[in-house]
C-alpha cells in the first residue's frame, strides 16, 4: 500500500479519537415520570388489566397455566407502554409499543381459546357499555386514582380493618380489593363478562396503540 495512502488512515484514525465522544441521542424527554397516564392507550390496557384478572379468578385451579399466562400478558401490555414512555428515544418508545402490542395480541388469542373451550360465555351484541363502563369516564376515574394532587379523592382500600399485631403495632389490613372510585369498575362481578365484551376493548386497545405508532413515526421523519 502507498506510503500516503497509509500516512492518511493514519491522520484519520489520530482525528477520530481526538474527538470527544458524541452525547447519547434524545430524541425525546419526558418531563413528567408519569405522562403515559393521559394516553388512551395505557387507559384501555389498565381496564383490560383489571377485567382479565377478575375474569381469571373464576378459572378452575386445572387451567393454572391459562390464569397465569393472561394475568402475566395484561400485566405486559400495560408495563411496556409506561416503561417505553421513559426512554430515551423515540424509537425506543415505539420498539416498547411493539411489545405491549405482541402482549396484547398473546390475550386476544387466550380470550378466544377460553370462549372455544367454554370458560368463557358469548352473548351476541353484548359490550362494555352493558357494564356501565365508558371508556372516557373510566379514564378520568384512573388518572386520579394514580396522580397525586392536593386536596382531590385518589383510589382507595375500602374496608379496612385495625388488627393488633403481637400487642405492639396497629397495621391496617386490606379485606377488599383496591377501589377505583369508578363504580362500573369497582362493582363488577365476573360473571357478566362477556367474550365480546374482551375483543372490544383488545380491539379498541389495538387501534389506540397503532396510533400512537403512527403519530411518533411521524416524528422521527420530521
Amino acid at each position: 500500500m502507498p506510503s500516503d495512502i497509509v500516512q492518511e488512515l493514519v491522520d484519520k484514525t489520530l482525528r477520530e479519537l481526538a474527538q470527544s465522544p458524541k452525547p447519547i441521542e434524545r430524541s425525546r424527554i419526558s418531563t413528567t415520570p408519569n405522562g403515559y397516564v393521559f394516553l388512551v392507550a395505557w387507559s384501555n390496557a389498565s381496564l383490560l388489566r383489571v377485567l382479565i384478572r377478575k375474569y381469571t379468578e373464576t378459572l378452575p385451579k386445572s387451567e393454572y397455566r391459562l390464569k397465569a399466562q393472561l394475568d402475566d400478558a395484561g400485566r405486559s401490555t400495560v408495563a411496556n407502554i409506561e416503561e417505553g414512555f421513559a426512554r430515551q428515544t423515540t424509537s425506543e418508545y415505539i420498539n416498547f409499543l411493539g411489545y405491549s402490542r405482541a402482549s396484547l395480541i398473546e390475550v386476544k388469542g387466550d380470550i378466544q381459546r377460553s370462549h372455544q373451550d367454554g370458560f368463557l360465555k358469548s352473548v351476541p351484541g353484548s359490550g362494555l357499555i352493558d357494564l356501565g363502563i365508558k371508556l372516557d369516564e373510566w379514564h378520568e376515574a384512573l388518572k386520579k386514582s394514580v396522580i397525586s394532587k392536593p386536596n382531590e379523592i385518589k383510589g382507595v382500600y375500602r374496608n379496612l380493618k385495625e388488627s393488633r399485631e403481637r400487642k405492639t403495632a396497629i397495621r391496617q389490613i386490606p379485606l377488599n380489593s383496591f377501589k377505583f372510585l369508578y363504580n362500573p369498575v369497582d362493582n363488577l362481578k365476573a360473571e357478566d363478562l362477556t367474550y365480546e365484551m374482551f375483543i372490544e376493548l383488545i380491539n379498541k386497545t389495538d387501534w389506540n396503540i397503532r396510533k400512537l405508532v403512527e403519530s411518533l413515526e411521524k416524528k422521527i421523519k420530521v
